[in-house]
């Protein structure tokens, strides 16, 4: 993906990546060595052996919670033409949300000089208030976000906050909302349903599964690093061909052999449960909690125009051969 072609990318001459031995940091690190882009990749416990190897790496490790990161981060930010800020916490463990997405985010912020670098935040789709939406509806940027003083879990607080303190600095910079990512070694994710032992329990809607290939999104955080936005710009990022929950087991079947037994229930019947289920909500887990679930599985439709409009670009290939090469390269 190229935001104005060839002459764009090529004006990019370093970025600064953190968390890039994560697996989106490491797409993007590679997407942008592909491109003849150095990268100052910021790691805080393991590094890569192939960095040793590649001249336009420079390594840094840093631990982005240590409030001394601040003043090590400003000499290798104002090296650089922008920030892709890829290192948070993925699970929902509310200490290391506070620790590793929060402050981390904070102290970044802190080392970034006004007039420096473009910052692109690696946020989430996490961050809508799907409790808002009604079945059937388009999720688009404009949608309303999660109410911070009563969020549906940790990860999705973590992610608004993290983009508040984004917004609050008062700085342009790009807010990439990422779907589901996907590619090789994580084919499989929770937004498809449960396991019971050996049968997948699976959520049956027609529905839209918001998801992103690793490389998609990789091609679109460099597309953001090469242009500057409109302020504070949130973007929906996620693939052209969104399949359906069906569609993606099916092709997952057919690549890897599993899941081998699945019982589809639909969507009504889990908001039933989940409703009736109400008053014991905080001993429920996240598919008979009615905020989880609609969150997670609600019948809706995902909307990247504004991606394609501000920055471009398009599928690498089909959702089908997306999927299997990521199955296949996994090993």
């Amino acid at each position: 993906m190229r935001c104005d072609g060839a002459d764009a990318m090529g004006a990019l001459k370093r970025i600064l990546i953190t968390g890039a031995n994560g697996f989106v940091g490491s797409a993007a690190l590679r997407r942008a060595r592909s491109d003849g882009i150095a990268v100052t990749a910021l790691y805080r416990r393991h590094r890569p052996e192939g960095w040793s190897d590649d001249p336009g790496i420079t390594a840094a490790q840093l631990d982005l919670n240590d409030p001394a990161s601040v003043d090590a981060l400003r000499p290798l930010i104002a090296e650089c033409d922008a920030v892709i800020h890829a290192a948070a916490h993925l699970g929902g463990d509310k200490e290391a949300i506070a620790r590793d997405t929060i402050r981390a985010t904070s102290h970044l912020l802190d080392a970034m000089q006004p007039g420096s670098a473009r910052l692109v935040l690696v946020s989430s789709i996490a961050v809508y208030d799907m409790m808002q939406l009604d079945r059937g509806s388009e999720v688009t940027e404009r949608c309303p976000l999660v109410d911070p003083a009563a969020p549906r879990d940790a990860y999705s607080a973590g992610k608004f906050e993290q983009e508040r303190l984004v917004a609050a600095r008062n700085r342009p910079a790009w807010l990439m909302r990422a779907g589901a990512v996907y590619g090789p070694g994580r084919t499989w994710h929770a937004l498809m349903g449960l396991w019971l032992g050996k049968l997948f329990v699976e959520v049956a809607s027609d529905g839209a599964l918001p998801m992103v290939h690793v490389d998609h999104l990789a091609d679109a955080l460099l597309a953001a690093a090469a242009r500057d936005p409109e302020g504070v710009e949130a973007v929906n990022v996620l693939d052209d061909d969104l399949p359906t929950r069906a569609r993606y087991a099916g092709v997952h079947r057919a690549a890897s052999g599993w899941p081998r037994l699945r019982l589809p229930i639909p969507y009504a019947l889990w908001l039933g449960a989940a409703r009736l289920a109400a008053p014991l909500r905080s001993s429920m887990p996240g598919l008979l909690r009615e905020d989880a679930l609609r969150a997670r599985m609600m019948p809706v439709t995902f909307s990247n125009a504004r991606l394609r409009d501000r920055l471009g670009g398009r599928d690498r290939a089909p959702f089908e051969a997306m999927l299997k090469r990521s199955i296949e390269d996994a090993g």
